[in-house]
């Protein structure tokens, strides 16, 4: 128990970091968000519990997969607000293009026998 709540708290301070700076400069919140802390942190914690390296390598391969469409959010979501679209709009409409973009890679891995 003592684990998953340092296993929480460690993860709720990075994004709380990320926001503060970010709040102070965009350009260096932007490269701390783009780093994969969260996948970095996933593998620390899967092999700290687990030792299973394979694991953590089919975890990797699949993120590279999903990391693709989540790009379609990071797109979207400044070309609508750039638009003069109010900002939960603009975030519900990239929201909802980005889980168009991962059923579509679903589908699109799924044709090419790629198993996630």
């Amino acid at each position: 128990m003592l684990y998953t709540a340092l296993k929480v708290l460690i993860t709720a301070v990075l994004v709380v970091a990320i926001s503060e700076i970010g709040k102070r400069s965009s350009a260096l919140g932007a490269l701390i968000a783009s780093l994969p802390l969260t996948s970095l942190l996933a593998f620390v914690w899967i092999y700290g519990e687990t030792g299973d390296t394979a694991k953590i390598a089919s975890l990797s391969a699949s993120i590279f997969w999903y990391v693709l469409p989540s790009l379609v959010l990071f797109l979207a979501l400044p070309v609508l607000i750039n638009q003069g679209h109010d900002f939960w709009l603009s975030l519900a409409v990239s929201s909802a293009l980005t889980f168009a973009a991962y059923l579509a890679m679903i589908w699109i891995l799924g044709r090419f026998g790629i198993a996630l």
